[in-house]
């Protein structure tokens, strides 16, 4: 019935749907297996993507040749950039998308790869023959045959919601859990744990005052999570913000003897940076309100996303505080909150291409690893797709080094370090973030993606290309122009600057922290003009390369000194035992981790420095 696969991919939320579009576009013969080919690339809480570190991973996906930023873009109701009040290392994409033409979206570009078959049904374990994953077993018994499979299980393994004192079996509000696939992991040796995450209620929009709120509008000049040419919307719907009250907390707390989290029922650890309402006004005890995002889940229906209320309290106490908020006097559930456990596996048990240590061409990616958020999972399955296609054509792993993107910093936390709470990515887990922008990910990644054999790379290579030599030619500009006092002064003293006694660069003065590259564009006619003949996203690089340009040098100099450890290549399989001037706890650790270079061992949690000289010396370096 079924051919030979070169892939399969179980689990078809973000990180289901990159893993499965990456390993196709390789070239692997892909199998897509879902329990319900109605809810492919589901957004199961926000109707959202990117913001803070996560709209620099969507952007990264972007230009690896994952798809996550083009569904993004074509079904967006509202964008907005991020901390612009900061530096550029910290401007961040956000975009509200319309969830049900999100899905659509992403089922029709799957659909439309050749390489790319579905299965609904699900899956109950793996076929493991010589330590070596050969297939998958479903809920009917049939095996299918295949070279390699990725997890991307998200919050399904013996998931169970919690409302209340009610809880019951469920990967996702009206849908089964999935069994079978921990039981047999824990029989091949694998540790498991269990996590918690929550969703908030959902309301009808028709019930809710909306002049009680504060209006929260897009950015006037959307812009894009794709380096290609997608569509952006004509209009943009807005987001409103209303707030908790002390009123609205003592009904929440009426409720807290009957709370999961508080009663003991739930033993999975929640998300310390996105933690329910009832945990917030208990850890918070002296703040009086909090903040609520009230986001439209689309451009048509009236069903409305509370970002900020996530509840796990009965669904009688959560309607009863909701109508205490203002807005939401008169507020009508959908359906209230619910938190949800599930298994995760600790990621210290995969290599940092994904692969499992003990099964091989086996991969996890997704919540599976510990994570929480669509565009963590969204990366860790571009790199696992990759990483599984790449294992049955013997070619190396595809491993990001963590100067090269947030995924590099994210997969290499992961497995190093382990995480015992859902981890979240934010700018400052990365120690290069001025390099790691979000403005510049395509100059970053596409060559690499190019390089992996990624076919419909060609056309954005050249892009890149261009927009790196357009780059160049502009910042050349900036240190060769000469501007005047009697240009500039006005403005420099209007913006508390001193002011110019001789000419200038202009690349010496568009490094003044006070001044940006618009305030000299209004000020400088010519240097407009000059400008005007190249697209904004290149002129706001060589702005940011220029302007930053000393900070950027001695980040880069750190990465220099950094990679001549990662260089250093570990042998695959070494007891470390023999080294006996290592600690106790290295020989444990790099006995379990087996790092691929020591610049990976220099950062696995437990290694000291004197540990990495021994290593050094070993080496005979």
């Amino acid at each position: 019935m079924f051919p030979k696969y070169d892939v399969i991919v179980v689990g078809a939320g973000h990180s289901g749907c990159e893993a499965a579009v990456a390993a196709a576009n390789l070239g692997s013969k892909v199998l897509l297996a879902t329990m319900n080919m109605q809810t492919i690339a589901q957004m199961s809480c926000n109707p959202a993507m990117g913001g803070v570190a996560k709209g620099q991973i969507v952007r990264e996906i972007d230009a690896l040749g994952g798809y996550s930023g083009i569904v993004t873009d074509e079904t967006m109701i509202q964008f907005r950039m991020l901390n612009l009040s900061k530096g550029p290392a910290m401007w961040s994409p956000r975009a509200q998308s319309d969830r049900m033409q999100f899905a659509n979206k992403w089922r029709l570009m799957l659909e439309a790869n050749e390489n790319i078959d579905f299965w609904q049904e699900m899956v109950t374990g793996i076929v493991v023959k010589d330590g070596r994953a050969v297939g998958v077993r479903t809920g009917i018994g049939m095996e299918i045959e295949t070279k390699s499979v990725v997890l991307t299980n998200g919050t399904f393994l013996n998931g169970i919601i919690h409302i209340g004192e009610k809880q019951f079996g469920g990967g996702r509000a009206g849908e089964r859990a999935s069994t079978g696939i921990t039981e047999q992991l824990l029989e091949l040796g694998f540790e498991s744990g269990r996590m918690k995450t929550g969703t908030p209620p959902r309301v009808d929009g028709r019930s809710l005052d909306w002049d009680k709120m504060e209006i929260q509008p897009g950015d006037e000049n959307p812009g894009r999570f794709s380096f290609t040419n997608t569509s952006l919307p004509e209009k943009q719907r807005p987001c409103h913000v209303t707030y908790t009250n002390k009123k609205v907390h003592d009904i929440l707390r009426t409720g807290f003897d009957r709370s999961p989290m508080f009663n003991g029922r739930i033993r999975g650890v929640g998300p310390r940076y996105c933690p329910s309402i009832e945990d917030k006004i208990d850890r918070f005890a002296d703040r009086d309100r909090h903040q609520l995002f009230v986001e439209p889940e689309g451009w048509d229906t009236v069903e409305i996303y509370v970002n900020g209320f996530s509840s796990s309290l009965p669904e009688d106490v959560q309607h009863k505080a909701m109508q205490l908020i203002p807005g939401f006097e008169k507020a009508k559930m959908f359906r209230p909150g619910y938190a949800i456990e599930y298994d995760y596996f600790p990621p210290t048990q995969l290599k940092v291409s994904l692969e499992t240590r003990l099964v091989k061409n086996l991969f996890f990616a997704g919540q599976i690893n510990g994570t929480t958020g669509y565009e963590e999972a969204a990366c860790q399955g571009l790199i696992a797709g990759i990483n599984a296609h790449n294992a049955i054509n013997d070619k190396e792993p595809f491993v990001l080094k963590r100067s090269e993107a947030y995924i590099g910093v994210l997969i290499d936390d992961l497995v190093n370090k382990g995480t015992d709470e859902p981890y979240r990515m934010f700018t400052s887990r990365a120690e290069y973030r001025i390099l790691l922008r979000q403005d510049n990910a395509d100059l970053r990644l596409t060559p690499l993606a190019k390089k992996l054999g990624m076919a419909h790379m060609e056309n954005r290579l050249d892009r890149v290309n261009h927009k790196t030599e357009i780059t160049a030619i502009i910042q050349k500009h900036f240190r060769k122009e000469s501007v005047g006092p009697d240009e500039l002064n006005p403005m420099l003293e209007s913006k508390g600057s001193a002011p110019m006694k001789q000419k200038m660069k202009l690349i010496n003065v568009l490094s003044r922290p006070q001044i940006s590259l618009d305030d000299l564009r209004k000020s400088i006619p010519r240097l407009n003009d000059y400008l005007n003949q190249y697209d904004d996203e290149t002129v706001r690089i060589a702005e940011i390369n220029s302007k930053y340009e000393g900070y950027i040098q001695k980040e880069q100099e750190m990465v220099d000194k950094m990679s001549r450890l990662e260089s250093v290549i570990l042998k695959e399989g070494f007891d470390y035992n023999q080294l006996v001037s290592l600690s106790n706890e290295a020989r444990e650790k790099l006995n379990q981790l087996q790092p691929r270079t020591i610049g990976q061992a220099s950062r696995i949690s437990g290694v000291s420095p004197s540990d990495i000289s021994v290593l050094l010396i070993h080496m005979g370096r």
